[in-house]
């Protein structure tokens, strides 16, 4: 294989690739109520998030999405409507949305339609 072919690999950070949902239909994860988030994806002692508060929302999908190292995690956690309709305001490393962007175009039109 040509270095030119060699797949594009996007970091979350430095040593750690983004793990991407095959599709968005797949993660079905809480839309309301407290979650919380296991120490490996949320080493804060208050790891509750609840999800009636946008920012706190917003705050547990910006962790698992730099966080997760599976793809069984995102699908715990993460809503792919959910993740749709915040994907605008999120806050997230480059390589994190450049992954996500690539795998699912429809993430990258609701950021140019935002």
């Amino acid at each position: 294989m040509s270095a030119s072919a060699a797949p594009v690999v996007h970091l979350a950070r430095p040593h750690r690739p983004v793990v991407v949902a095959g599709t968005l239909a797949e993660l079905r994860g809480p839309t309301c109520g407290l979650v919380e988030l296991p120490l490996r994806l949320w080493w804060h002692p208050q790891r509750a998030f609840d999800l009636s508060q946008r920012t706190m929302l917003m705050w547990m999908y910006e962790n698992v999405l730099r966080e997760s190292i599976r793809v069984d995690e995102l699908r715990a956690y993460l809503d792919g409507a959910t993740l749709v309709r915040l994907w605008s305001e999120l806050n997230l490393p480059r390589g994190v949305r450049a992954a996500w962007e690539a795998r699912h175009p429809r993430l990258r039109a609701r950021l140019a339609a935002a």
